[in-house]
């Protein structure tokens, strides 16, 4: 069982939906989150519906904390977070920096860079810029992605050059700035990295084999469309070697409460993706069949994920 570190008569806003591409799963989410914190006890939880009213929706809450479920823009990138910090609302995950640099895949990897945390070959292209020229050292096949997207939308497989400009016009269509990275064949997996007093530790390893060519939004969100291998068929040493990287690139990152950390493992090579800082809480997410693995069931990885918003007090 997780101490629960929260008054039980606290009231809890559960922010979910927003106005980002994730609503929907942010929907599901929040609704998880919430159920949790009244199985938990916390009575006064009550879901709180995120629109561009909500600046006034907490004043007049008057909530003690905010459990953040949101994902995406305004929600993942440091804008809600922002916010809270201007109401001194203690909030679950991620603050203000940690949220906006993890948000941006290209300020990731530039952060990451400073480590000798792997990561895979790619460009960043901007608005305005040739994306052939960009990308003219790098080897095909190549993936596109909207520098500040999630659940993979706007992701393509790009073949060969005459499949480009197509692919990376459905990226600029959610962020007018664009990540092309080398695609690789490799296997795929992401490990939760959560905290205990402020001593972050990681998950087990969950093994993704989509039955698409690779992991898109179809396979992270229908039953059946990805097979998951928990834990992951890694060699002892590798996976020891992943878990401790994705100890480090939370801490490179600033990253505080929870995130979940992408890795690609190719030829031994443990290169990292990406990280999430507002892990999906639905009943096909990640993180809660990670954690159920190492005993914690999805109401007592709640209750880790509120405690996070205990130590806020300590760091404001």
């Amino acid at each position: 069982m997780v101490k629960n570190k929260i008054d039980k008569n606290a009231k809890i806003a559960v922010l979910c939906g927003g106005m980002s591409s994730e609503r929907e799963v942010s929907m599901r989410s929040g609704k998880g989150c919430y159920d949790a914190l009244k199985r938990l006890g916390f009575e006064r939880a009550e879901p709180v519906v995120v629109d561009e009213n909500i600046a006034d929706t907490l004043k007049k809450g008057e909530y003690d904390y905010a459990y953040n479920a949101l994902h995406g823009k305004y929600g993942e990138d440091g804008c809600i977070q922002g916010l809270l910090e201007i109401l001194q609302i203690p909030y679950t995950g991620c603050g203000v920096m940690a949220s906006a640099i993890c948000m941006n895949k290209e300020y990731t990897k530039r952060i990451l860079s400073t480590t000798d945390i792997p990561l895979i070959k790619s460009v960043f292209v901007q608005k305005g810029e040739d994306v052939f020229e960009k990308t003219k050292d790098l080897k095909y096949p190549l993936i596109t992605k909207p520098v500040c997207e999630g659940s993979s939308f706007g992701m393509t497989k790009v073949n060969t050059p005459d499949e480009l400009l197509s692919a990376y016009n459905e990226a600029a269509k959610y962020n007018p700035d664009v990540l092309i990275e080398e695609y690789l064949v490799g296997v795929g997996c992401t490990v939760g990295v959560l905290e205990d007093d402020g001593e972050p530790f990681a998950t087990e390893i969950l093994e993704l084999r989509p039955k698409n060519e690779w992991y898109d939004y179809e396979a992270k969100y229908t039953k059946g469309m990805t097979e998951f291998i928990l834990p992951a068929e890694l060699s002892p040493e590798m996976t020891k070697k992943v878990k401790e990287l994705a100890i480090k690139a939370f801490k490179t990152a600033d990253c505080r409460g929870v995130s979940r950390i992408d890795f690609l493992v190719v030829n031994d090579i443990p290169y990292v993706l990406e990280i999430n800082t507002s892990p999906g809480m639905t009943e096909t997410s990640d993180l809660p069949a990670q954690a159920a693995v190492m005993g914690i069931d999805y109401d007592n990885l709640v209750l880790t994920i509120l405690n996070s918003a205990g130590l806020w007090m300590k760091n404001n």
